[in-house]
């Protein structure tokens, strides 16, 4: 806790970080926690493939950057069917779970290595979930359909995105992911990957187009009302932040680009 003295009154104030869409940025991860009483990650740890730089992440390593400006190019032109056709003879002749699990192992390595303690973490869309028990230290707690009080307020977790023609690891059908909502019952702060599905939080002004937000997560917060809902997934929305009722709704960032988290006090 971090103490405030004002006159002759002693009160405690709690301050938390909160990082989303990391996606490689492991330098300004280490640096996140600096000043908090604790780091809240809502994941994306993984950089497959950097969209504003074509060189860097999985991708690029394995095939090059010439081929990373092509599939960057027809999934930009929403052309996924010829971006998957392309990707498939690239991958012709490579085990390709293996080759991306060995990646992400690595990047994991580093990342995990980075989160402060305490630090609590959700998953991303392009995170793979069964490899995070591997990698997440005393000092991290991993959770996804749960609840944890940090400072007095308790905050719910839900993590993953929704399907998409991109087909990232962590895709759940939108039943499930609303049975994850349900089942954190009413929080203080709503902690998620993806937004609730408002068109000004999902659009994206540099990809342009709409990301998938959650039909689910809208009614929880109209129903529940909690203080904050927090997400990321969007990386240059048309609105980063909003009121629906009385719940503030934030896009807490593009970490990778930024390398600065946002903060919640009280």
């Amino acid at each position: 806790m971090i103490v405030m003295r004002a006159g002759d009154s002693t009160r405690q104030r709690t301050r938390i970080h909160v990082v989303s869409d990391v996606h490689g940025n492991t330098e300004a991860l280490a640096r996140a926690g600096e000043g908090a009483d604790a780091l809240v990650c809502l994941g994306d740890l993984v950089l497959f493939l950097d969209y504003a730089d074509h060189s860097r992440g999985i991708f690029p390593d394995l095939f090059g950057v010439e081929n990373a400006d092509r599939i960057v190019a027809l999934r930009t032109a929403r052309r996924f069917e010829e971006a998957r056709e392309f990707g498939r003879g690239l991958w012709a002749g490579i085990d390709r779970d293996a080759a991306i699990v060995s990646a992400v192992r690595k990047q994991y390595a580093a990342l995990f290595a980075a989160f402060p303690t305490p630090t609590y973490a959700t998953y991303g869309n392009v995170d793979i979930p069964g490899l995070w028990s591997e990698y997440a230290c005393p000092g991290t707690t991993v959770l996804d359909g749960e609840r944890v009080e940090i400072g007095g307020r308790v905050f719910g977790f839900v993590g993953g995105g929704l399907r998409t023609p991109m087909r990232t690891p962590y895709e759940i059908g939108d039943e499930e992911y609303a049975a994850k909502i349900a089942a954190l019952g009413p929080v203080d702060v709503l902690c998620t990957h993806i937004p609730p599905e408002v068109p000004e939080l999902t659009y994206d002004t540099v990809a342009r187009r709409f990301e998938r937000g959650s039909r689910a997560l809208l009614d929880a917060i109209r129903r529940n009302r909690p203080r904050y809902a927090l997400f990321g997934h969007v990386h240059q929305p048309l609105v980063r932040r909003m009121r629906i009722g009385a719940t503030e709704c934030v896009n807490v960032g593009h970490f990778a680009s930024t390398g600065r988290p946002w903060a919640l006090e009280w």
